[in-house]
């Protein structure tokens, strides 16, 4: 039963994400094509790679993060793009109460993933972005004891606006975003204990930067 509904959150979900995107692109019709295909030959700089300036919380004081985010961008058209992110970072309380929740879990969970994200620019620069990442998750106890691993699907759905620079070779993308996790498996039983009633989802904003090339 719980793995059923599981699936019909992560159907649900992709279903919205997929329509959402969708409703955005309804300028390349077939009678566009010609068009389309005439704008796809002046495309510069077709490929990008970035990060998150939020990489300086690693050098924020506390328990440390271990926030690594590399990004692959990849323009199919002048307005639509394919994207790659490979993400890691260590977080120590409940992610849908990050930064104020009332307790920390007993340890920490140590999270790997690689997404794959669709990216829509609708007018003056502002896009929207559907990414979904899978995590390999790792948790650990208060004596940095590794005691068992688990998966998460996390997914997100962002709008924001991009600001270029010197003839477009450099970008900075503020954002912000729902963020929502339909699949968080096996959790340590003390974990969950903290974990239980944390909402599974968050707002947050984000600030990455590029290069293209």
């Amino acid at each position: 039963m719980e793995n059923s509904m599981k699936l019909k959150s992560i159907v649900f979900t992709a279903i919205f994400a997929l329509s959402s995107t969708l409703v955005f692109s309804q300028d390349f019709t077939q009678t566009d094509s010609v068009s389309v295909q005439i704008e796809r030959q002046d495309i510069h700089r077709q490929h990008s790679i970035g990060s998150s300036l939020f990489l300086l919380g690693n050098f924020a004081p506390g328990d440390p993060v271990y926030f690594y985010q590399l990004n692959y961008g990849y323009q199919l058209t002048p307005k639509d793009f394919i994207l790659v992110e490979a993400i890691t970072w260590t977080y120590y309380e409940p992610l849908g109460t990050y930064g104020s929740s009332e307790k920390l879990y007993p340890g920490k969970v140590r999270a790997y993933g690689v997404g794959l994200g669709y990216q829509r620019f609708l007018c003056n620069n502002f896009y929207t972005t559907v990414e979904a990442t899978p995590f390999l998750q790792q948790f650990y106890d208060t004596d940095n004891k590794k005691i068992q691993k688990g998966f998460q699907l996390y997914l997100q759905f962002i709008l924001g606006y991009r600001f270029e620079f010197f003839k477009e070779r450099l970008f900075i993308e503020p954002a912000y975003a729902i963020k929502y996790w339909p699949v968080n498996t096996n959790f340590p039983a003390s974990f969950a204990a903290i974990e239980s009633g944390a909402p599974k989802y968050i707002f947050e904003p984000s600030l990455n930067f590029g290069f293209r090339f």
